[in-house]
C-alpha cells in the first residue's frame, strides 16, 4: 500500500500499473500532475488464514495545486497475493 501511494505522490503510472491485478486494471493510466498527495495513515490491514488475500483500510491526504482544494481519500483497499507479490484488486472509498 505505502508503495502504491509513493507512486501516486510521485507520478510513477508505471509502477501502479505493475502492482495493480491483472483482472481489475485499467487499460491505461492517467495521473493528474496538479494533484499534490500530503500523507498517508494506515487505519487498519489484515491478511486472511490463507496469507493470499488482505485489505488495508486508509487515509490520503491530497490538494490540488491549481485550486488550492484539499480532501482526504477514505479507502478499504482489497489485495490479493500471487506469485509471491501483492496485487491491488480493487477499494471501496467512504
Amino acid at each position: 500500500m505505502r508503495s502504491r501511494y509513493t507512486a501516486f505522490a510521485v507520478g510513477d503510472a508505471a509502477h501502479l500499473r505493475a502492482t495493480w491485478h491483472p483482472s481489475t486494471a485499467p487499460e491505461s493510466l492517467t495521473l493528474d500532475p496538479a494533484m499534490r498527495w500530503d500523507g498517508l495513515d494506515i487505519i487498519d490491514a489484515t491478511t486472511a488464514a490463507d496469507d493470499r488475500r488482505a485489505t488495508v483500510e486508509f487515509r490520503a491526504r491530497w490538494h490540488d495545486a491549481p485550486s488550492g482544494q484539499r480532501g482526504v481519500l477514505h479507502e478499504v483497499s482489497r489485495f490479493r497475493r500471487a506469485a509471491g507479490r501483492w496485487y491491488y484488486l480493487d477499494g471501496e472509498v467512504s
